[in-house]
This record gives C-alpha cells, structure tokens and sequence, in this order.
C-alpha cells in the first residue's frame, strides 16, 4: 500500500470484492460524458480474470487502485506478457485498464505503484495503455473526442495525454482510423482497382467466411494473420487457445457479409473481418446483458448503420498488390447494400504508410487518432 501525506492512498488488489470495484470504476467516471460508450460488464470480468481468459496462460496481472478520503479515484493494471518480450528479446511491462481523475499526485502515485511491481519482476520498460495486451483495446484517445467510439474501440477523458506525460511517459506510435461514408466513398476507383487486381492475379477470388465452420476459418485466419504482421510494431503470434476464443467469439457477433477470405487459385492469401457496429445499441444499455440487454441487442441490431474493419491481413508476397482494396470494396459494397452509411478502417499503425493509401484511395478520411506511451524504468 501507498500512501501520500494527502490522504491518497494506493492499494493493491486481492479480493473478489475489489476486483468487482476495479471494473466498476469507469461506469462512475465516465456517467457524465455524453461519447463514452459502457462496455459490456460480463466482458471486462472476463478480461482480468486470469482463470479464464487464455491471454493469461503465459501473462501476470496486478491490479491498484487510488482513494483520496476514502473514495475510489483511479486504477490502474500492471502486466507482464512472457510471449511479447519472448518474442521480442526485451523486458517489457506494460501498463493497462488506466483511468483516474484529473489529479496529477494521484496519477503518479498509480503509476509509482505499477512501475514498482514490475521492476521487481525484472522489467526494464513499460509501455501501454493494453487491456490486457496488445490483441485487446490499446492506446489513449488524443483526437475525435466530439465522436462515439467504434466497437472494441477506446474512450477516455481528454486530459490522459496530458497526465500520462507528465507522469513521464513519452509517445511510442500512434493508431489511426479512417472514416468511409455513403457520400465519400470512392466507388469508380474502387471498381477501376478491383479490376486491375483482377487482371494482375486472375486465379483471385473473395469469399464470405462460413459461419458454420468459423473454427476452421479462423485457423486460416490466424495463419495468414501470424504471416501478414509478423513485421509489424507490437506484433506477436497469437496462440491456438486465443484464435480457439476469437472463433466463439466471432460465431457471436460477426456478419458474413462483412467478413472475407481472399484466395489465389484455392489458397488463402488475405483476410478482412468488419464487425458492425455493435457500440450503437451499447450505448444505451449501461454495460448490462441481462435482463433485457440481450433483447435490446435482437431488436436494434437492424438499426445499426455502420461496420468497423478490425482486422485485416495479407501474407508478404501479396501486399502491395489490391488485395487488401479488393476486401475493403466487398465489405463496402455489401453494406451499401444493407443501408449501412459509414465504414470505420483501422486502426492503422501511423507508419504503416500502405493502408494509409489504401484507406484514403477508397475514399477515407482522419477520423480518430489514438497513442501508445512507453516509459524506461530506471
């Protein structure tokens, strides 16, 4: 426990009961900010709970949280990802889960907390904000705080970039995504790429991902994934038991005509999975599935207007050839079709500087910008 001599204090979590707390947190924080979208409770239980989420199999966790007077002001998670620095040759801690009043002594005090726990465990940076890891929700919103989140997007308060850099904390990379509407999309240039594509690689086919066999594709899906981002900033290949999660997952909530499989001659060579937008019915629900959340789900999933590409991949010796625009236009397409008016891309690594092309030559625009911090541990 750590205490400052206003009444602050720091403590590290152990029971059911402040877990529960823990998680609670943000529902308070944030019941006065118009943008912020409640996540589903029986999904934040899931994420720091160490028995049952697989990320865990080879990850440590360690929760904090801060009170001033006895009232519950911030928290903050402390997580080590065995996989990551595995991967990587480092001894990286990473910091997650982060929220906290505007309260700098407060702020600093959390992360004195966290940085403390994970140099004992031997770690020599810290990077962040992952929750849990790099797979999951990251980053910091620093720009788009007039707009509601995307679906597994973040939302936080607009002073954290300014607090997390005085705690000490530099810019590591920041995440873009692209908005593509009704009115900005580029069709003729879509279809005129399309076809070039086609003339380039003519065994190129796209199909819908089977939701009856969505085990089986998401091996396919994780294969090319492991191939397409291997060289990527925060990449590491994830584990059998996490795609194993993801299909469940998908099977839940994905809409085939959203989520494709681009071959070459039979073989699988790309990706690209859009979720709709699932945050526009969240919205109004308070972060509860049950009693009626499931019904609100059922009834206005019709009403839902928008799709959020969230993953995408091509393996090496097909990017840089359309075959990523040839995804993007068939999720597009299908969702003129239906009536849906925008189309979210990304996020998109700032410096991967050929899906930001790809993004803007179908017509998208900056939308939102999200940060990464990282912090050296003396």
């Amino acid at each position: 426990m750590i205490n400052s001599p206003n009444t602050r204090q720091i403590s590290f979590l152990t029971s059911n009961r402040e877990k529960k707390e823990f998680i609670l947190f943000p529902y308070e924080h944030y019941k006065n900010d118009e943008y912020w979208v409640a996540p589903l409770l029986i999904e934040q239980r899931k994420l720091i709970n160490t028995d049952k989420n697989p990320f865990f199999r080879d990850a440590e966790l360690a929760l904090f949280t801060a009170q001033f007077n006895g009232v519950m002001t911030g928290r903050i998670a402390a997580i080590i990802d065995h996989r990551y620095n595995s991967y990587h040759n480092k001894k990286t801690g990473f910091f997650g889960f982060f929220e906290c009043n505007d309260d700098q002594e407060t702020v600093n005090l959390l992360f004195r907390a966290a940085e403390g726990w994970l140099k004992d465990k031997g770690m020599e940076d810290v990077l962040g904000p992952a929750n849990p890891g790099m797979m999951d929700v990251i980053g910091f919103l620093v720009e788009g705080f007039d707009k509601y989140p995307s679906i597994l997007m973040p939302y936080n308060k607009p002073y954290y970039d300014k607090i997390i850099h005085e705690a000490g904390y530099e810019k590591e990379m920041d995440l873009l995504t692209y908005l593509v509407t009704q009115d900005s999309v580029d069709r003729d240039r879509a279809n005129r790429a399309v076809e070039i594509v086609k003339k380039r690689l003519p065994g190129i086919h796209v199909r819908r991902i089977s939701l009856n066999k969505i085990h089986d594709e998401v091996k396919i899906i994780q294969e090319i994934f492991n191939k397409a981002w291997k060289n990527n900033w925060g990449f590491i290949p994830l584990s059998n038991e996490e795609f194993d999660a993801l299909a469940t997952d998908l099977k839940t909530i994905v809409d085939n005509d959203f989520a494709h499989i681009a071959e070459i001659n039979g073989e699988p060579v790309g990706f690209s999975v859009a979720l709709p937008d699932y945050n526009q019915i969240f919205r109004k629900m308070n972060g509860r599935l049950f009693p009626v959340g499931i019904f609100k789900i059922l009834w206005n999933k019709r009403k839902i207007n928008k799709i959020r590409t969230a993953l995408m991949g091509v393996i090496p010796e097909y990017q840089g050839r359309g075959i990523d625009v040839l995804l993007h236009r068939e999720a597009i397409e299908n969702g003129l079709i239906r009536n849906y008016y925008s189309s979210e891309v990304g996020w998109i690594l700032e410096n991967n500087i050929q899906m930001l092309r790809v993004a803007e030559k179908i017509g998208g625009t900056l939308d939102k910008r999200y940060r990464m911090y990282s912090k050296k541990l003396d």
